[in-house]
């Protein structure tokens, strides 16, 4: 029985997330086949995932745990990567987020794909890189 009301969430961008970054892979980025390299995709969704979790901490933190991380289908060069993310946990000093990779391929605009999805773990820490805890009134939890 096909469900023609509900769209996919593979091929349709996330409502509930915001957009923290867009970025295009470049030739340099790829690895022997032709493919992106998944180090730099690895990169670049640390880079995503530590936007919201900088609004609450205001200060250093590091990414501490790659919880989940599932490449799901190959990023190109020239593809329009857009990165969604959302805080699912916030502790005392650290704050779980999960981030989606969709790509918009170069030669089907205004189609998405997801590519990519993580879980990633940052804690706050202070000028000696020891956690330090994050300021509760600055701390809305998740939705």
């Amino acid at each position: 029985m096909s469900n023609k009301t509900s769209p996919n969430p593979e091929t349709t961008l996330p409502r509930d997330r915001e957009l923290v970054m867009k970025v295009i892979p470049m030739p340099a980025d790829c690895n022997a086949n032709g493919d992106i390299f998944g180090g730099w995709v690895m990169a670049q969704v640390d880079l995503a995932g530590a936007v919201l979790p900088a609004r609450h901490v205001r200060g250093r933190m590091v990414t501490v745990a790659v919880n989940q991380f599932v490449f799901k289908q190959p990023v190109r060069v020239g593809d329009i990567l857009s990165f969604f993310s959302h805080v699912t946990r916030v502790g005392n000093t650290s704050i779980t987020v999960e981030v989606e990779v969709f790509a918009e391929r170069i030669l089907a605009q205004g189609e998405y794909l997801k590519v990519t999805e993580a879980s990633l773990t940052y804690v706050a820490i202070d000028a000696e890189g020891r956690p330090q805890p994050i300021p509760r009134e600055d701390v809305k939890s998740p939705s």
